[in-house]
């Protein structure tokens, strides 16, 4: 149990048996009226996002989330694999759970898997992957600008856009939370 006091962006708590991620809060001090705390919490499992007020001081009840590094093995069927990198114990989870973090994931890259009471909540990758872009059409002669952009396939399978001057065999840097390009990576 927690104070809303106690409140901060990441805590999970468990309301009504549904856990809830705080994703934003703010403490209100009205000139007239008791204060309270308004919050943005976003379901961990639907990824639903819903505003709710407490009132300041109210007991709310947290769950204990094991946000444990691991690494992605390989795809089984439907389900991915992932290997915990301290016990070398492998947990499967259901592609559903990945979600769209599959799009960025390569076998033995780095993820971040967080569980609650030894059920998989979600998949978390690193804020930007290094891929490789395997087809993207040629640029024109003279397409140099930044200004125009076109589509690219990642190593991963995943489209994205480029600018002209990126060629097939290019490194390149991917924002895994909106899919945007970033840049370049030279080795």
């Amino acid at each position: 149990m927690a104070s809303t006091n106690d409140l901060k962006n990441g805590l999970v708590l468990n309301i009504d048996g549904q856990l809830w991620s705080v994703v934003e809060f703010q403490h209100v001090k009205p000139g007239k009226g008791p204060a309270f705390v308004r919050t943005k919490l976003k379901n961990v499992l639907s990824g639903k996002t819903v505003d709710k007020t407490f009132n300041a001081g109210v007991k709310v009840e947290t769950a204990t989330v094991d946000r444990r590094d691991m690494q992605y093995l390989y795809q089984d069927g439907a389900d991915y694999v992932f290997m915990d990198s301290s016990t070398f114990e492998q947990t499967m989870v259901p592609a559903e759970t990945v979600g769209d973090v599959a799009r960025f994931m390569l076998e033995n890259q780095d993820v971040i898997v967080a569980m609650h009471e030894g059920r998989v909540l979600y998949v978390d990758l690193p804020p930007s992957v290094v891929l490789e872009i395997t087809y993207t059409e040629p640029g024109l002669q003279g397409d140099r600008s930044s200004a125009g952009t076109k589509p690219a396939t990642l190593a991963t399978g995943h489209e994205i856009q480029v600018p002209l001057f990126v060629e097939q065999g290019t490194r390149v840097k991917v924002d895994t939370r909106s899919g945007d390009y970033l840049g370049r990576v030279n080795d």
